[in-house]
Parts: C-alpha cells; sequence; structure tokens
C-alpha cells in the first residue's frame, strides 16, 4: 500500500526503516533520503511506525 503519495513511499518502506531505528515519520522519510512534503501521510506513517516498534 502507498503511505505517501508525494514521495511514493510504500508502506513496507516504512515498516523497514522502523525496523532500522526510525522512531517518527520524518527519520524514516529521512532514511529513505526523501521528506514529507503536504504532511497527509504522516499520521498513518507514525501508525506504522507505533505497530512495528510494539511488535519487536
Amino acid at each position: 500500500m502507498v503511505v505517501c503519495v508525494c514521495n511514493a513511499i510504500r508502506e513496507e518502506q516504512v515498516r523497514d526503516a522502523a525496523r532500522n531505528g526510525a522512531r517518527s515519520a520524518c527519520q524514516a522519510y529521512r532514511a529513505l533520503g526523501r521528506q514529507a512534503k503536504c504532511g497527509q501521510c504522516t499520521p498513518f506513517a507514525r501508525e506504522i511506525i507505533a505497530r512495528e516498534h510494539s511488535a519487536a
């Protein structure tokens, strides 16, 4: 599933960034060499990251 349309970031990429230590949407996007643009995706990215860390 696409998380960020502006940057074409997929859910699995956000999950991988979280597994590699990203604790926020901004950190995950930076790890992917991108940054949030319109910001509509950040709540969804935060949710994915939180779920990934709680499952660890």
